[in-house]
């Protein structure tokens, strides 16, 4: 047989770290299927999923009173026991087992406490019988002895249980402790404590003695088995005599009996057939009465119906009425700014009143009604009534407005006065209108088209009255000399003064021509974008400089001018940023008309520009690039394009200016003989000195390429021009790449396109200076260097000592050479020395080609030595020492 969980040392444990802090000394626990049963049906078994808890008796003693529990545990999600709930024996009423139950493991527990006696109990269910006998024992003496008194049992035998308790309990003497000093006693109750006799507890010795007494009546020998069956025979013949007597000495009881029951039984008939009657007549009224119901309900339903007909007609009839008020405005009303509210107000019915009668806001069906065609056709001509009538006021007050500005000359730059265009007022005024804007696109998209064109056309007509004014009066108060175009030309007529004319302000100009108008551009195209409501993202952040470099005010007026575009002011719910790629070109092409011609006037200031000083390119380049980086914005489209247009302006004027700067340095090819140091070399460094001085930005690319093509030219035509001359073609080159050298030592250092040709003319200029030096050696040495180089040439077919006996190569050829080349040849070093100084005409390279010179002749001479002395062993010529201390002492 298992073992009982009350048995399980770990569960009792467990169950005592459960109700820890709570002074409660576990008497029993065992584990319990708990599950939900039917009230009032104890026959029926009705239970439903069952869930293991833990039933656990404990006691808590407070001074000489001792309290006892019935404690619920159950599982929580890591397997720890955890207290559910708590139950006082003192209210425990019934203990009831459940009949349904074939194994008789099932019982409930009834308390006199429970709040709602409704609900049924709990049902719990034992593994088995003597589990069952075990708990529902323990808590029948806990109850008798800690609270005087027993439950009511039922479903039951008491007699059947105390047998039970008497085969598997042994009986134990009951322990009480009494404390020191004669005070109370205080009883530890435990389980072992409560399995006393069963004659104690179930059944009184009273009681035993009589049930003893009774059976003692019947005691005879069993064993005659035949005497006692014929005596209850004989007994049982007794009695049916005895019953049949009575019966029959009760006949005229019987006979009375029979007549009222017949009558009853004519009372029952009579009672039948009238409510037979009663039953169809109930029959006809209830068919009547429901005849009636249905056809209240019928009346009922219809009044309901019709109820809500009318308020849905009564809706519908709000929906299609056009208030007098707004209908006015929109046929006939006036567009002057204080009548704007009401414009506002009537377009902003009449866009809810168009929405609501569309499909998605108003029901389906009520869209086919004649009534609800007609108001609908009535809304689209007052739509289509109010958009012509704004759309010609709009245009008509767009060319006002434009004309009013245009015919007012102080608005201009007048002689003496530059002024600087203000379009605070002409913003201001057409802000009045721009929610009017917003409900026109709402309401026909397409009428914006021609309003965005009439805008376009009489702006642009301020525009470029405002930038050909500025233009004009710029270039006539700019004072600045002009500088020539020609700076590399042969002829030496040009004075080199005039090239150093101060012409800053002739770049000042320009820039304050981008400073004004560029900002005025961005923010017409940024205002114009949202007050014509193209859905593209802002130009500038709130408190954002269009490009970093506000201009001032060059008028007198020292207003500040707050450009705000308003964006809020226009619309303050539209909150899209989103692009668009529809409204964005659409933007562009509207842009094109806004400002379309203005560059002329900005081509003019260029073209003036290039006129005084080409060189200026450089710096307008750099300022046009400078604000060209800084327009990143959608709207900025057309800006962008002017920008990117004068970029490509200015770098063609320098352009312009580079070419015939080349064309001047080729004219110097078709001129006579050259020598020294051609005009061109010393003038370029001039120029490209001047020419750094003006880079600004990102121009230094433009500057570089000049470069490239300049000095590109520049060693072309010094070639072709030593050419024409073979003679002094290396003394030609030699010069001029070290004139180059040294006007560009500077600039080379800081410029590394400059630093690139610096050193392709020093690689020319030594290549240069050893042919010229080789030549005059050659030309002074002939004899010697010939000798020396058939010496070579013969070693590579033959051994050393094989040349001697060759022709023209003897001993005595070597000595004849030696004589004619090597006596007096301190007057060949002199003529050396004088032809390289007669062929030079700058002076301050003689003392280094000198020195390269007497270099070469060493390095040659010592190899002829090195030749000799191989070939001829015993032959003597001066040693190369003595050839050094000569050449020193020259």
């Amino acid at each position: 047989m298992a073992k009982s969980s009350a048995d399980d040392e770990e569960l009792r444990r467990a169950c005592e770290a459960a109700i820890e802090g709570t002074k409660q000394k576990i008497v029993l626990s065992i584990r319990v299927a708990k599950s939900q049963g039917i009230w009032g049906k104890s026959g029926k078994l009705g239970r439903h999923m069952a869930k293991p808890r833990v039933l656990a008796l404990s006691t808590k003693s407070k001074g000489q009173r001792t309290k006892a529990f019935l404690r619920v545990l159950k599982y929580s999600n890591g397997g720890v026991l955890e207290p559910a709930k708590l139950y006082k024996l003192k209210h425990l009423s019934k203990v009831e087992v459940i009949a349904n139950d074939p194994s008789g493991c099932t019982f409930t527990l009834g308390f006199d406490n429970l709040r709602s006696q409704s609900v049924a109990p709990p049902q719990w269910t034992m593994r088995n019988v003597d589990d069952r006998n075990r708990l529902l024992f323990c808590i029948l003496n806990i109850c008798k002895d800690v609270l005087g008194r027993l439950p009511k049992v039922v479903g039951i035998d008491v007699v059947e249980m105390a047998l039970w308790a008497k085969e598997n309990t042994p009986t134990v003497p009951k322990q009480m402790n009494q404390q020191d000093g004669g005070g109370p006693v205080e009883a530890t109750v435990t389980e072992s404590d409560l399995k006393v006799s069963v004659e104690r507890e179930l059944v009184s010795q009273a009681e035993e003695e009589d049930m003893e007494a009774l059976l003692g009546t019947y005691v005879m020998g069993i064993g005659e088995a035949e005497a006692f069956s014929e005596r209850l025979k004989r007994e049982l013949l007794a009695l049916e005599a005895a019953n049949v007597h009575a019966i029959l000495e009760s006949e005229p009881l019987v006979e009375e009996v029979l007549q009222g029951l017949e009558a009853a039984t004519n009372c029952v008939d009579d009672m039948d057939e009238w409510l037979g009657i009663f039953n169809v007549k109930l029959r006809h009224m209830r068919e009547d009465i429901e005849s009636i119901e249905t056809r209240n309900n019928k009346l009922e339903m219809q009044s309901v119906n019709n109820v809500s007909l009318i308020e849905e007609l009564d809706k519908l009839l709000e929906r299609l009425r056009v208030p007098s008020e707004y209908a006015a405005c929109l046929t006939g009303g006036s567009f002057d700014e204080e009548r704007m509210l009401q414009n506002i107000e009537a377009c902003e019915w009449l866009t809810g009143a168009l929405r609501g009668l569309q499909v998605p806001n108003l029901d389906p069906i009520y869209a086919n009604m004649c009534a609800v065609k007609e108001k609908r056709t009535e809304l689209e001509k007052l739509k289509t009534t109010f958009v012509r009538r704004a759309s010609e006021f709009l245009r008509n007050y767009f060319a006002s407005l434009v004309d009013f500005m245009i015919s007012d000359k102080s608005y201009f730059s007048q002689r003496g006065q530059l002024k600087r265009p203000d379009h605070a007022d002409l913003r201001y005024k057409c802000r009045t209108y721009a929610r009017l804007l917003q409900h026109l696109k709402s309401l026909d998209k397409n009428c914006l088209g021609p309003l965005r064109k009439a805008y376009c056309s009489s702006l642009n007509l301020l525009l470029r009255r405002e930038a050909r004014e500025f233009a004009n009066e710029l270039r006539a108060s700019t004072k600045a000399s002009r500088n020539p175009t020609v700076w590399l030309e042969a002829s030496t007529g040009s004075s080199q003064s005039a090239h150093n004319a101060d012409t800053s302000s002739v770049s000042e100009a320009y820039a304050k021509m981008l400073t004004i108008f560029i900002p005025l551009l961005v923010d017409e195209s940024s205002f114009f974008a949202h007050f014509m409501c193209f859905e593209v993202p802002a130009l500038v952040p709130p408190g954002g400089v269009v490009n970093g470099n506000k201009g001032g005010n060059y008028n007198d007026a020292d207003d500040d001018d707050d450009d705000d575009l308003g964006i809020m002011d226009i619309d303050e719910n539209d909150g899209k940023a989103g692009k668009n790629s529809a409204d964005l070109a659409a933007l562009n092409e509207s842009l094109q008309d806004l400002l379309n011609g203005i560059q002329d006037d900005f081509y003019a200031v260029v073209d003036w520009a290039y006129k005084i000083d080409p060189l200026r390119c450089i710096s307008m380049h750099g300022i046009t690039e400078r604000y060209l980086s800084g327009q990143k914005a959608d709207a900025a489209g057309f800006v962008r394009l002017l920008l990117g247009d004068l970029e490509s302006r200015i770098s063609m004027q320098f352009s312009r200016f580079v070419d015939e700067a080349c064309h001047q340095i080729e004219r110097n090819e078709r001129n006579v003989r050259q020598t020294g140091v051609l005009s061109y070399i010393p003038r370029f460094a001039t120029l490209a000195t001047r020419m750094e001085q003006y880079i600004q930005g990102q121009s230094r690319d433009l500057v570089d390429q000049a470069y490239t093509k300049f000095v590109s030219i520049m060693f072309v035509t010094l070639e072709k021009i030593a050419q024409t001359d073979p003679k002094y073609a290396d003394v030609f080159l030699l010069e001029n790449y070290a004139a180059f050298q040294n006007s560009l030592y500077d600039l080379a250092n800081v410029v590394p396109t400059l630093a690139k040709f610096y050193h392709q003319a020093s690689e020319a200029y030594e290549q240069a200076c050893t042919r010229h030096i080789s030549m005059i050696i050659f030309y002074q040495f002939e004899k010697l260097f010939q000798f020396a180089r058939k010496i070579e040439d013969l070693m590579y077919t033959i051994t050393p000592e094989e040349i001697p006996f060759q022709l023209g190569l003897s001993k005595m050829d070597l000595r004849k050479m030696l004589k004619s080349s090597l006596s007096g040849v301190d007057k060949s070093i002199s003529a050396m020395y004088k032809r390289l100084q007669k062929n030079l005409t700058s002076e301050e390279l003689l003392p280094s080609l000198w020195d390269k010179c007497k270099k070469e002749f060493l390095d040659k001479y010592e190899s002829f030595a090195q030749l000799v002395a191989k070939i001829y062993p015993n032959e003597s010529i001066p040693s190369v020492s003595e050839m050094r201390e000569l050449l020193a002492s020259m």
